[in-house]
């Protein structure tokens, strides 16, 4: 079961690409709102964009168990992170429009989503720390 719908397998992993995919899109897309100068625009679907990527797991491991162990203690920094700087980017366009300051909330949205996305990956983290480490010292 899948969240309170009655999925297949098959359909759990459809519904989860095509989400996945939708997000990736939305986000790639959102790119060229910056070349026409579309600060919000911008904002709005990079964010929706990784939201719906974020949606797409829902279909693997069910919505309420996505919405559970967004918060388990290996994943609560990363969500909070992630969710602070989907609100951060979009009142930072919105409010300031400040082109830089958007742009580094995305990063940082990226980047909390990546680390929450490898906490479903066993050792994705240690291996990412390793590699990251061997760069940074």
């Amino acid at each position: 079961m899948c969240g309170g719908f009655k999925l297949t397998a098959t359909q759990r992993f459809y519904g989860f690409g095509i989400c996945f995919g939708v997000g990736f899109l939305l986000s790639i897309l959102s790119t060229l709102l910056l070349t026409t100068g579309n600060l919000t625009g911008f904002a709005v679907l990079y964010t929706f964009g990784n939201v719906t990527s974020v949606v797409s797991t829902g279909f693997l491991i069910g919505f309420a168990s996505q919405l559970k162990k967004m918060f388990d203690s290996s994943r609560f920094a990363a969500a909070l992170i992630f969710l602070g700087s989907m609100v951060a980017t979009l009142v930072v366009a919105f409010t300031l429009k400040s082109f830089i300051l958007t742009l580094i909330c995305c990063i940082i949205q990226w980047l909390a989503l990546f680390w929450y996305s490898a906490s479903y990956i066993p050792f994705a983290r240690d291996m990412i720390k390793k590699c990251v480490g061997g760069v940074v010292g």
